[in-house]
């Protein structure tokens, strides 16, 4: 998974957005607006975005919300391994970055939002679009969570059978119809009911 903030501009003044992505899916996991660039809505954001599975890495910029105590401690206590841009290295987080710049051109510059309000409707609409309608070509003309909920031999209706349970590949992969799907090695194998 990645992360990373950035502005949004208002009809006066301007927010923050900070959004967790899939690396492999593009899919944004999670995503909050702020007034400030206080951590706390960096770790909500990120909390969120481990309901869909802990990630092995993370990587974000070395911006002082990212390396602050309270959001690496999140990582650390789910053993994420923690991988930081190089300063000044834009695309070391590309797949965030053209994110941002997708959301910018297709909505926020296309608005002048007069709220919080507005803008968090705007920019949840365009998310909802971007996750579930929106093919990429990187991706095989799949969306985002269409990728996010395949591997490559098949598509999760193929993967999982009527109870929701599989054996697959040496791991456990649960499906519940309120998340989304994961897998959980074998050596970490425990009880889930759904």
């Amino acid at each position: 998974s990645a992360s990373d903030i950035t502005y949004i501009p208002m009809a006066r003044g301007f927010l923050y957005l900070v959004a967790v992505i899939d690396w492999h899916s593009r899919f944004v996991l999670s995503w909050r607006l702020s007034n400030t660039m206080e951590s706390p809505f960096c770790g909500d954001a990120l909390t969120d975005s481990l309901s869909y599975g802990t990630p092995e890495i993370f990587n974000t910029d070395q911006g002082s919300t990212f390396t602050s105590e309270d959001f690496t401690d999140i990582l650390k206590d789910c053993g994420t391994a923690i991988s930081m841009d190089g300063k000044g290295r834009w695309m070391d987080n590309v797949f965030v970055e053209r994110l941002w710049r997708s959301l910018k051109y297709e909505e926020v510059y296309l608005k002048a939002y007069d709220s919080v309000a507005d803008a968090r409707a705007g920019i949840a609409a365009w998310i909802e679009f971007y996750n579930y309608e929106r093919p990429h070509q990187s991706l095989g003309y799949r969306t985002p969570w269409e990728a996010f909920c395949s591997k490559p031999e098949s598509t999760a209706d193929a993967r999982f059978g009527v109870d929701g349970l599989k054996i697959k590949q040496n791991a456990i992969e649960v499906y519940n119809l309120d998340m989304i799907p994961y897998s959980i090695p074998e050596q970490e194998q425990e009880v889930i009911n759904t």
